[in-house]
């Protein structure tokens, strides 16, 4: 089988001896060809000039953002409100072997962080032909894989794609510090969000809400981050809307959060889980975020779940 390795050098953990090991290893299974990315969207041209190639696996070796370039190139821009993937034709399946910093999918695929040991256990899914197909979700024309967010998390990626552009590494401390400067510096701002979910009453006065189609929503180097738990790769999306932005009710969810097996409740926040689609409206624009990479600034997004959109090469459940 022909095979693609994208893997982009400038990811937070990727090496030119990482790459070489993995072409390596990876040469007793399949004819892998090695190309590393130069621009942003590079990974999504590779991935769809593959695709139509008729090669019948890609492999990536970056973060979640090289990840999601590589199912936007692939899947091709979704229909609005369309629960059903619009593709260029046969999709091939796709592998992840991590080298950014957080590299959620991948990691709630149940492939491990340490690019050698996800090398192996590549190889051995590929021997055993084991692969999965997950959903993923849709919103303002381009697919996200895990997560989605309007307001404080999308001017934590805006702040933290600022500060990579400085050459400051995208460390968990730095997102911890960021998310702590971003939420004091918007905390006395009025709420400006309406969340609206089929079988529910409209609920406003919403100061930030976060879309996910996996959980964890995110990690703190090895410590999951669930904010809808009963969320799944198999099941719709999950909703988690904060109604307040006071020190003392927010700093007992994000305990909930952090705490293993906990359900995160409280009588400011609306959560819930399993939904098809969701619409988010503000009454100003607000900073939209999909998969960690800032977008820009919307005033209405609706998400959609679109199950099945995409074979990958994982174990059949993490």
């Amino acid at each position: 089988m022909r095979a693609l390795l994208i893997v982009n050098p400038n990811a937070t953990s990727t090496t030119p001896a990482a790459r070489d090991l993995l072409a390596h290893a990876l040469s007793s299974q399949v004819q892998v060809r090695v190309v590393q990315t130069t621009h942003r969207g590079h990974a999504a041209e590779l991935a769809r000039r593959a695709a139509l190639e008729g090669v019948g696996l890609i492999i990536v070796h970056g973060g979640d953002g090289t990840v999601n370039e590589i199912v936007n190139g692939l899947l091709g821009a979704p229909e609005p409100g369309s629960m059903r993937a619009v593709t260029i034709g046969p999709i091939p399946p796709v592998a992840v072997v991590p080298g950014g910093s957080a590299n959620v999918f991948a990691r709630s695929l149940g492939i491990s962080q340490d690019p050698v040991v996800a090398t192996n256990q590549l190889i051995e899914l590929l021997e055993l032909r084991e692969r999965r197909s997950v959903g993923l979700g849709h919103c303002d024309g381009r697919w996200f894989t895990f997560n989605a967010g309007l307001g404080l998390d999308a001017q934590v990626c805006e702040a933290i794609d600022a500060s990579r552009s400085n050459g400051h590494a995208a460390t968990p401390a730095r997102y911890v510090r960021t998310a702590i400067r971003t939420f004091f510096r918007n905390k006395s701002l009025e709420p400006a969000l309406t969340v609206e979910v089929p079988g529910h009453d409209p609920v406003d006065g919403v100061h930030y809400a976060f879309v996910s189609n996996s959980s964890p929503w995110t990690y703190l180097d090895e410590r999951p981050v669930r904010v809808n738990p009963e969320t799944s790769f198999d099941s719709g999306l999950g909703v988690f809307a904060m109604k307040t932005t006071a020190v003392a009710p927010s700093l007992r969810v994000v305990r909930q959060l952090l705490t293993p097996g906990s359900q995160p409740k409280s009588r400011n926040l609306f959560r819930v889980d399993d939904v098809p689609k969701v619409r988010i409206r503000s009454r100003v624009p607000i900073g939209l975020q999909m998969d960690g990479d800032y977008i820009g600034m919307r005033s209405d997004v609706e998400f959609v779940s679109v199950p099945g959109a995409l074979t990958v090469i994982a174990p059949s459940r993490a």
